[in-house]
């Protein structure tokens, strides 16, 4: 299937395809934080330490953060269509391996296939919304985006708090599973060919820049509130980390048709306006359950 055409985008019905991709972005960016009071239950019935249990979230944000740049050469090169249901499939496949795992082998595969389809998700939903709504509305569309990333957090701790309290530990993917499915099944029938392919040459190189870049300094910070900062594995990872990035970076500069458009850092608003808004997603992140209970009418409105 090809494109929609502007005129196309412009009069298509676009509440099916909204739901749809905030349904999936809810998901994705719930699973980042569902684990985190199940973490106890897990470590009792696969007899781990509280270290290697906490891999169990922390390899789910590793994967996550690889995903994320690289979806943007994803994004020119399938189909809308494609690309959606391929990833909340695989993102429905992790979440199954994980409700059925036995092991902890298992539900960490289970969380890695989880991740590489949630970590295309976002930056889909926001391509798709930036093609799909005209200037004077992408305010609005930004609004829902931002609720998504503020809610889902908030939501994810209390679900599976509650859920581990009266029934098994992987009862948590039982009950996201269902919900995935159905987005997979409704995503074949209502989701059109909207974001524009282009073609671009696969640049190895940059891809594994990439992921070494983030990887790396992911795994740093993780790793930080474990071992501290002057671990050994954190600073190598760290300064692997940071090398690989200035070199990923660097490199976007020279292609012609770069995985990550940098240069509209060069624009000083624009810059000013994403560390303003890195800082407050951070801070709705780390108090999101607090904001929701005291201003969740306000961001309702």
């Amino acid at each position: 299937m090809v494109r929609q055409s502007v005129k196309e985008v412009e009069n298509m019905n676009k509440l099916p395809i909204v739901i749809v991709l905030i349904t999936g972005a809810f998901l994705a960016i719930l699973n980042q934080t569902l684990l985190t009071t199940a973490i106890p239950p897990i470590m009792q019935d696969l007899h781990l330490t509280e270290n290697t249990a906490q891999w169990v979230t922390t390899i789910f944000m590793l994967v996550n953060g690889i995903m994320i740049p690289i979806t943007a050469f994803l994004i020119e090169t399938f189909t809308t269509r494609q690309l959606f249901i391929t990833a909340m499939g695989t993102f429905s496949v992790g979440t199954f391996i994980c409700a059925i795992s036995p092991s902890f082998f298992l539900l960490m595969t289970g969380r890695v296939i989880q991740a590489a389809g949630a970590g295309v998700m976002m930056p889909l939903m926001m391509a798709i919304f930036l093609f799909m709504f005209p200037i004077e509305k992408r305010g609005t569309a930004m609004g829902m985006v931002g609720l998504v990333i503020g809610f889902a957090p908030a939501l994810g701790p209390s679900i599976s708090g509650w859920l581990v309290e009266h029934f098994d530990w992987r009862s948590i993917f039982y009950v996201v599973l269902p919900l995935a499915i159905m987005n997979v099944i409704i995503a074949y029938f209502v989701m059109k060919n909207i974001t524009k392919r282009t073609y671009p040459k696969v640049d190895i190189l940059s891809i594994v820049y990439s992921t070494l870049g983030f990887g790396g300094i992911l795994y740093g910070f993780s790793s930080a509130g474990n071992s501290g900062w002057i671990d050994q594995s954190v600073l190598v990872s760290l300064a692997i980390g940071v090398i690989t990035l200035a070199l990923f970076i660097t490199r976007q500069f020279k292609l012609r048709e770069p995985i990550l458009e940098f240069r509209v850092f060069k624009n000083k608003i624009f810059t000013i306006t994403m560390i303003i808004g890195m800082i407050w997603l951070n801070f709705c992140r780390n108090h999101s359950a607090n904001l929701y209970a005291k201003y969740g009418g306000i961001y309702a409105i």
